[in-house]
């Protein structure tokens, strides 16, 4: 057995800028547009090794299995989504189908700042409910690319518009697995999310808009993009709170596309806004290929429904997918459990992370059924099928796929085998600890904590598990709630999702921009810190200014 050192050091402040060392060599080898993203992810690799071995004690041959692991997991299930979604949305344009998705939206509206509402803020938000892990941002970034917007905008803007539902998404996972670790009824965190996400589901489609068109090319359209927010934000606070965490995102993602398509038979902005870049300065502009015209003649009923078939069948399938009764009978049939020898069980947690020492599980969860990834290929495959693709053309269109997504695959895995490798070593709970340390201010700091999670992690679940005890345990000892701390954690964590590596590299796949990770990453940084700065405000109002806030549902 091996017990984590939190502070290998004797220094607290040294510890922790040793265990920063990974992920700011990553973010600033990113950022730096000078090294492509799968090389920074290897060198941080390799120097998130040296770290956890020569300054954390970790024993080298755990270090090199916790990686491995890490890379398996890349590849399965992250990997496995990215892969065929794409696969699906190449199929749409090869068939003709995503022309038609094209002219239906545009028969909802031509205006650019609308389309972002539809797709990238309340669509996404449907397949974060359903499926999360990456799903959304593939999804409407391949769609908004399709529809013409430049790389940036279709990239960044989804990444962006890809926050507000996370807490809640594939059927509450996150929430779950916050109630696993700290032992807390997840009805109950899920509520108290619902008192802090609501707020950030009517401001971000304004900052969506904002971020897109400026402030003047926001207000033209503010009738639409409060209709937006309010129809997400008011079913996310009801159903969090009066019904269930697990359906959130569905029941919000639906309402707010149906209202918005209403509200746009009755009301359209004066002016139209046309252009696909950035307002200022759009550096992916000048990749872009002379945008075809749109034929603007209305589609038939028949032609409707063919163009909506094959994400019609998606969401049929992600919802059966994303239910526990589904997972339970597909792993009865396949599942395949790897226990990694020499590392499962053989790392103790302890405290103050743990409330006792604890082992470490070490698994690679290989149910392939259950799948979220082999959802998406089964409905890529009946949409084939249905839109007339053979057999052998499927085939080798999926193999142009494969060859297309694989330096992305290859980026995902380095990158979650430094995620995996961090959170074995104990190396993210030395920088959770120091943000634990900040006492009066903890409110605020631990809300960022849950948005370190994620960036390090590329999930709102992980960095629940990773770091809801820690807020627990945190919160009594300064008599605050832990329910409010454990939820601020989830909260916080869904803005760290626009900066997470993993994250942005699919972006860059779903919108043909490779090697262009580090564009994405410094356009979204500010957002990302402001936006979980804000969290942080409203969590410390809650938890010394507004007591309402922290009733706790019976």
């Amino acid at each position: 057995m091996w017990d984590q050192h939190y502070n290998p050091l004797g220094n607290a402040a040294l510890s922790t800028i040793a265990a920063a060392v990974p992920v700011v060599t990553l973010l600033v080898l990113i950022a730096s547009g000078k090294v492509k993203a799968h090389l920074a992810a290897i060198i941080a690799l390799i120097v998130a090794n040296i770290i956890t071995i020569a300054i954390f004690t970790m024993p080298a041959s755990m270090s090199m299995r916790a990686s491995l692991l890490g890379v398996a997991i890349g590849f399965f299930p992250i990997g496995w989504i990215v892969l065929n979604v794409i696969f699906l949305y190449r199929i749409t344009v090869e068939t003709g189908r995503f022309e038609l998705l094209q002219r239906a939206i545009g028969g909802v509206t031509n205006d650019r700042r609308l389309q972002l509402l539809l797709i990238a803020f309340a669509f996404g938000a449907f397949f974060e409910g359903a499926s999360g892990f990456g799903t959304p941002v593939a999804i409407t970034g391949a769609v908004l690319i399709g529809l013409g917007f430049s790389p940036l905008a279709a990239s960044g803007l989804s990444l962006i518009a890809n926050t507000a539902p996370v807490a809640y998404g594939a059927l509450g996972t996150p929430i779950q697995g916050l109630a696993s670790v700290t032992g807390l009824d997840p009805y109950v965190l899920g509520a108290m999310v619902g008192r802090q996400l609501p707020f950030f589901s009517l401001i971000v489609p304004f900052w969506l808009i904002w971020a897109f068109a400026g402030w003047r090319g926001m207000t033209a359209i503010w009738p639409a993009i409060l209709v937006t927010g309010v129809s997400f934000a008011v079913p996310q606070f009801v159903i969090s709170n009066f019904i269930n965490p697990w359906i959130v995102d569905i029941g919000a993602s639906l309402i707010s596309m149906g209202c918005l398509i209403l509200f746009l038979k009755v009301w359209q902005p004066r002016e139209l806004w046309l252009s696909p870049a950035l307002r200022g300065k759009d550096e992916s502009a000048a990749t872009m290929k002379p945008a075809k015209p749109l034929d603007t003649t209305k589609l038939s009923q028949a032609q409707l429904w063919s163009a909506l078939l094959p994400w019609i069948i998606v969401c049929i399938v992600m919802l059966i997918w994303g239910t526990g009764s589904f997972k339970t009978w597909a792993n009865s049939i396949f599942v395949w459990k790897y226990q990694v020898p020499e590392l499962h069980n053989m790392i103790n947690k302890v405290p103050p992370v743990a409330a006792k020492p604890t082992p470490e599980a070490a698994l690679f969860d290989f149910t392939y059924l259950s799948f979220t990834g082999t959802g998406m290929l089964i409905a890529a495959i009946i949409s084939g099928f249905l839109m007339g693709f053979s057999p052998l053309k499927m085939v080798a269109e999926y193999g142009r796929t494969i060859r297309l997504c694989a330096i992305s695959l290859i980026t995902i895995s380095a990158m979650l085998a430094i995620g995996t490798l961090t959170r074995l070593s104990g190396v993210d709970a030395t920088l959770g600890l120091a943000f634990a340390a900040t006492g009066v201010l903890y409110p605020f700091f631990g809300t960022l904590l849950g948005w370190l999670g994620v960036a390090l992690t590329g999930s709102d679940t992980a960095s629940n598990v990773l770091f809801g005890n820690l807020q627990r345990i945190t919160a009594e000892q300064l008599g605050l709630s832990p329910v409010l701390m454990a939820a601020a954690n989830s909260s916080g964590g869904v803005m760290g999702k626009m900066i997470d590596a993993q994250s942005i590299v699919v972006a860059s796949t779903a919108t043909n921009w490779y090697g262009h990770e580090g564009s994405i990453l410094r356009y979204v940084f500010l957002h990302s810190i402001v936006l979980a700065c804000l969290v942080g405000v409203l969590v410390t109002l809650q938890a010394y200014v507004h007591p309402f806030t922290m009733m706790v549902l019976k």
